[in-house]
């Protein structure tokens, strides 16, 4: 088989954030908004970010840009430290633009330049004319670059994976020397039901209790139909991403209707293929009654090794469970957001509706918006048993301050 030519130029990818100390969020919205409608893939880190966690981001994502919103000041100091940080790891040649309405003035500019910010946009510019700019200087073409090491070495292989559009990875292919390993975990359910919340507490629970390992993060978001672009703002959750030991990598559907990625199978392969990854984290778009993301219905092998289906209490009713197939099949199932009122009942009613599947599967309550839930503790225990992983019963619960860096 002939493997597919690599798109020339991929679609953008920006990283957007709000520096540390600073909650004004209405102005990055409003642009990454704008940037998925002119076909931008946008992946937020939200805002009160560390210079830290956003080169580290930029880095995992491969973007093509860093554009940042500062509204709160100290952006000459907080601007130079993102750059500082990217070149001293080696990645110096991703740009940081931004902007700050009136508190960045023209004289700031002109210091952060020297520095090696690229450009500022101010109040009042155009949103057709940044759009403009941000495309035309900020394309790339895709290519391997030996130059990369560590997560940006495996994080341009990605991107050259989502290029190939699925197609069989060579690259995967030769590595192929005994290194492969990382128990792979699809993570299912609607949208709404706190999967990436859930996500981001489990691993918080596999950083403290599997002191040596890695854990890799696959987050598939949708892409615009009309435009192609899309905000992938799963990383707003992701508060233990800030952690060298975590790797996340946000992708976008572009146009698959599968909830997946395309090159969501290559990717996986890229991750075990590394052999750095105790244990990979899969989370498909928000799903409905019919959806398989991982195929483990399909004739083919799942694309995951166990899979976990995540359920709020607000679904409907006890018929629309009859409706969900992927509660035959699911390897876990969770109820989340078990502090909602009506979590009493839907309980009882997806517990009896696991019964009727005969195979004496245990729901696990959790409220993943409560650090240190214990049900997110059994849930992660029972997902450690599932992928053999080896657990220190003698960990601590990871400082957040030593997580946000």
């Amino acid at each position: 088989m002939v493997a597919k030519p690599l798109r020339t130029i991929p679609p953008l990818r920006i990283l957007t954030a709000v520096p540390i100390c600073d909650g004004h969020d209405s102005a990055v919205t409003t642009i990454n908004v704008e940037l998925a409608r002119h076909g931008i893939e946008v992946i937020y880190l939200g805002y009160h970010q560390s210079a830290s966690a956003i080169a580290r981001a930029a880095i995992q994502e491969d973007v093509n840009a860093i554009g940042l919103s500062s509204y709160n000041g100290g952006h000459i100091v907080f601007f130079r430290e993102v750059i500082k940080q990217l070149r001293e790891s080696g990645n110096g040649d991703i740009p940081l633009f931004g902007g700050g309405g009136g508190t960045i003035t023209k004289a700031d500019e002109r210091v952060m330049q020297r520095q090696g910010t690229d450009r500022i946009f101010f109040a009042g510019t155009p949103f057709n004319a940044i759009m403009a700019l941000i495309k035309k200087a900020y394309a790339r073409v895709a290519k391997p670059n030996r130059a990369f090491t560590a997560d940006r070495a495996l994080a341009r292989a990605i991107t050259l994976a989502e290029c190939r559009a699925g197609s069989p990875n060579p690259a995967a292919k030769r590595s192929r020397k005994g290194r492969a390993k990382g128990f792979v975990l699809g993570v299912a359910g609607p949208g709404g039901a706190g999967k990436s919340t859930l996500i981001d507490e489990l691993t918080s629970r596999f950083l403290s209790r599997v002191p040596r390992g890695r854990i890799a993060i696959l987050a598939n978001d949708p892409s615009h139909p009309d435009s192609g672009g899309a905000i992938l703002g799963d990383r707003v959750s992701a508060i233990y991403a800030q952690n060298d030991r975590v790797f996340f990598r946000s992708l976008a559907t572009r146009g698959s209707l599968t909830g997946l990625s395309p090159a969501a199978p290559a990717v996986i392969d890229l991750l075990r293929q590394s052999g750095e990854f105790d244990l990979i984290l899969v989370e498909s778009v928000g799903i409905g009654q019919e959806s398989d993301p991982f195929g483990i219905y399909g004739k083919k092998p799942a694309l995951t090794d166990a899979m976990l289906f995540v359920l709020a209490p607000h679904y409907g009713g006890r018929i629309q469970l009859q409706k969900i197939a992927l509660l035959n099949g699911a390897d876990l199932v969770a109820l989340n957001k078990c502090d909602h009122p009506m979590a009493h009942t839907a309980r009882a009613e997806i517990q009896a509706r696991l019964d009727q599947n005969g195979n004496a599967r245990r729901l696990h309550p959790t409220t993943a918006a409560r650090h240190y839930d214990p049900g997110v503790d059994a849930l992660f225990y029972a997902i450690a048993d599932l992928g053999n992983l080896v657990i220190s019963t003698g960990g601590e619960k990871p400082c957040m301050m030593e997580v946000l860096g």
